[in-house]
């Protein structure tokens, strides 16, 4: 179970990811997210080039990519990709819009995109996260 808090190495790492995914589907938003009924922590990649037709494919760059910067704080297994209009990645784009700027929104213990999140870490629209 993730216990543990998410540290400034996953997230610098999930933003590299997350920008350099861009380049093979645009990202629309991208987020770490610790549903309350599951045992880790995933990060989410959403695109609205990102359907059915081509999961398989989006998930084989972000093996690509993993393998291209591996780090201890990232973990492949830990990604999922979506579609724009999937209501995980259209709650995340609410609060973006609701929150505008540069700094990241962090939200526990909550409803989001019709489920009960322990922890939700929403990176900015321009994914430019600090990094250590």
């Amino acid at each position: 179970m993730d216990q543990e808090p998410l540290v400034m190495e996953e997230i610098d790492a999930g933003g590299r990811l997350a920008r350099e995914f861009d380049q093979y589907a645009p990202v629309k938003v991208a987020f770490w997210l610790k549903a309350s009924d599951d045992d880790h922590r995933y990060l989410y990649l959403a695109s609205d080039r990102i359907d059915d037709t081509n999961f398989g494919l989006a998930y084989g760059e972000v093996a690509r990519l993993s393998d291209r910067f591996r780090s201890p704080f990232f973990d492949p297994f830990r990604v999922k990709v979506i579609s724009g209009e999937d209501p995980l990645a259209q709650a995340a784009v609410d609060m973006n819009r609701q929150f505008p700027g540069q700094i990241p929104t962090r939200l526990r213990g909550q409803m989001f995109g019709g489920i009960f999140v322990d922890d939700v870490f929403i990176y900015p629209p321009t994914l430019q996260v600090a990094t250590s």
